[in-house]
């Protein structure tokens, strides 16, 4: 009979994807027989929440669950705030560790289950009664159907025990789609046929589902212009009628023909105070919900219709296209002219100057320069604005962040994590000079397992958002400085290529850069002025 460190291993390996971790006692059996037994793929990280951001950011671009490994005590105390982000992302993820020997004076003793809870992780605990491969794949159903990080503790002292191949939990139920009801169908068509400027919103939920060419078809019906929130950029890319991301990261033209809607139909999606600008963009227009999670939906918006974004989507189209309603065209001829024109560049003033960049006017270069078909990751800080604004992605659902937490620090690790799930595309992650400092160990991690992504550290020489808090207040702004850190030397002494870049011009130099970087992470260093706010 196989021990329990050995029925872990073989669990893991059934799911058919890496692990991200760091060894310690608690789990150096179950990694060692996981990658010289059954062939897996073990990416040791640097520090414990950069596993578990890398395990994040492979789970939110492959779709699939993310497993970390980690071990008890510190080594899971390192990983709190990465966790917690992974949590609040809703993202499909196992952490495995577990708990020290039964020794009360063990000086890595720690409540594992209570840090779960802290972090609003799920929990799983094995015991003597219990199989550890079933144990295993009920975690990775559990995270895959809740779409919520689960932590699991296999003790140290039941490693070297035999485990059982029976368990007395109930069977792993998947979850089934709601069946849309008549009642609520009924209203919302009402709505759909009489509105006179529908517009329509699709958020993660419709890129999960893949839902894009059936809403797309569905606003060509009723003459709707088409937005998305951030996480879906790019879901109707070369649409005549796309509008971009809809809020407060939205163009001009996109605020107006929004604000004038009279319906909006949010397919998967979250109505935040960023996506409907405080409420204001919902103003005079009757709002129709459709998500599969009635969580999302009960008490929120005018009409809600629990289903599946594709299901209601088809549904909402064959229904209203078989009753041939004359719908009222608010998306004229006029409007697509004024999309098509739209050029963001028109509205900006190049701020560059003493050898330092203008972040909006160089995003929007980076779009042009770097590889259509990538994907990019988002630390947070100031730099955002520009990035999220006027940095495109390849395909919807390649466009992540961790502002979920509002933690700095993460970003490059989750985009490492999300370059090994898709090797063939260019991972391009966006962080500032103050999460870099905070994370730039884990190019070590880039460099030894070969992940050739890029990176871009926007260097203000500054904690940029609280510079613009500190001179919001009236207060000295200089004490939010981080002058003296040289990006491009810390990466090459890493084993990274690295490139300064001072003036717009030298941009021109990134699509031979990108492409002969080999195996290697190629970090890229845009210097600015930290008066000169980029949200601004």
């Amino acid at each position: 009979m196989e021990t329990v460190h050995e029925a872990v291993a073989a669990a893991i390996a059934d799911q058919r994807g890496p692990v991200f971790g760091l060894i310690g006692d608690a789990n150096m059996r179950i990694i060692d027989r996981y990658v010289n037994e059954h062939g897996g793929r073990f990416l040791g990280a640097v520090h414990e929440a950069g596993a578990v951001g890398m395990a994040d950011g492979w789970s939110r671009i492959s779709g699939r669950v993310g497993f970390a490994s980690l071990t008890h005590g510190p080594g899971l105390t390192n990983a709190l705030t990465a966790l917690t982000e992974a949590v609040r992302a809703r993202s499909s993820l196992v952490l495995l560790t577990g708990s020290t020997p039964s020794d009360e004076e063990h000086f890595q003793r720690f409540d594992i289950e209570g840090l779960a809870d802290l972090a609003g992780a799920g929990f799983l605990r094995l015991d003597a009664r219990r199989s550890a491969r079933y144990l295993i794949a009920e975690a990775a159903a559990l995270t895959h159907r809740s779409r919520r990080p689960v932590v699991v503790d296999i003790p140290v002292d039941l490693l070297d025990q035999s485990s059982t191949d029976e368990d007395p939990a109930d069977p792993i139920l998947l979850a089934e789609s709601p069946t849309v009801d008549a009642d609520q169908l009924d209203r919302v068509l009402g709505i759909l046929a009489t509105a006179r400027r529908p517009v329509i919103l699709a958020g993660r939920g419709a890129v999960l589902s893949g839902a894009g060419p059936a809403i797309a078809r569905l606003a060509d019906l009723i003459s709707a212009p088409l937005a998305t929130t951030l996480l879906a950029k790019g879901l109707f890319a070369g649409h005549p009628a796309e509008l971009g991301v809809m809020g407060t990261l939205g163009s001009d033209i996109a605020t107006e023909v929004i604000s004038r809607a009279d319906c909006i139909i949010a397919f998967g999606a979250g109505l935040n105070r960023f996506t409907t600008a405080g409420g204001g963009l919902l103003d005079g227009a009757t709002v129709i919900r459709c998500d599969d999670d009635p969580e999302r939906i009960t008490g929120s918006g005018d009409v809600p219709i629990l289903a599946d974004a594709a299901q209601a989507a088809h549904l909402l189209h064959d229904t209203l296209a078989a009753n041939e309603i004359e719908f009222s065209g608010y998306r004229d001829e006029r409007m697509l002219a004024r999309i098509a024109e739209y050029d963001p560049r028109a509205a900006l003033i190049d701020r560059s100057g003493d050898g330092r960049i203008d972040l909006r006017l160089a995003m929007l270069q980076l779009d042009d320069l770097l590889p259509a078909d990538r994907l990019v990751v988002s630390d947070t800080g100031r730099f955002i604005y520009p990035t999220w604004k006027y940095l495109g992605v390849g395909r919807p659902g390649h466009f992540v962040h961790t502002l979920n937490f509002a933690s700095i620090g993460l970003g490059l690790a989750t985009a490492i994590g999300a370059a090994v799930a898709e090797p063939d595309r260019l991972a391009v992650a966006v962080v500032g000079d103050g999460g870099g400092l905070m994370s730039i160990h884990e190019l070590v991690t880039a460099v030894r397992h070969r992940v050739p992504l890029v990176v871009l550290v926007c260097n203000d020489g500054a904690y940029g958002m609280e510079y613009r808090y500190l001179d919001d207040a009236g207060l000295d702004p200089s004490l939010s400085l981080l002058p003296g850190a040289d990006f491009t030397r810390i990466a090459e002494a890493m084993g990274c290529r690295a490139v300064r870049i001072t003036s717009l011009d030298e941009l021109g130099a990134i699509p031979d850069l990108v492409a002969d970087r080999g195996r290697r992470p190629l970090v890229v260093e845009l210097v600015t002025d930290p008066r000169h706010d980029p949200g601004r």
